[in-house]
């Protein structure tokens, strides 16, 4: 794998999943659909390749609904930046280099350094909104 990273089975199966959910899913939903496969998975392990995946930059964390997606973007450290519903729990990535160029300046001014993080932005997707 790219950068030196050890992806091993499980970690590659934790990001397979996630990405093949195709968009946010629960640490407990993961969990499910591995113990399909591994009679020995538990949350431990579960999370400890999740931890690994977000350091990597391969998944990010939905902290607003407790969930996890993969990212569009792995090649480069960015602020992640979401659009969640707050009703049907529906996510998209944006990618706006403004908003990061602002944040980034606004740190820099203020001494504070960012850590690679993301941005949740919540409101109505265009269904539930129209419902």
């Amino acid at each position: 794998m790219q950068r030196g990273l050890k992806l091993t089975p499980v970690r590659r199966r934790i990001l397979e999943i996630v990405w093949r959910a195709h968009g946010p899913v629960g640490a407990y939903d993961i969990l499910a659909e591995l113990a399909k496969e591994r009679a020995k998975a538990a949350p431990p392990t579960v999370y400890r390749a999740l931890d690994f995946l977000i350091d990597a930059g391969l998944v990010h964390r939905i902290d607003s609904i407790n969930a996890f997606i993969g990212c569009d973007k792995p090649a480069r450290a960015h602020i992640a930046q979401f659009l969640v519903c707050r009703k049907c729990h529906r996510v998209m990535e944006i990618d706006a280099p403004g908003i990061n160029r602002l944040l980034a300046e606004k740190s820099l001014a203020a001494g504070f350094r960012i850590e690679p993080t993301s941005l949740e932005i919540k409101g109505l997707c265009g269904e539930c909104e129209d419902a």
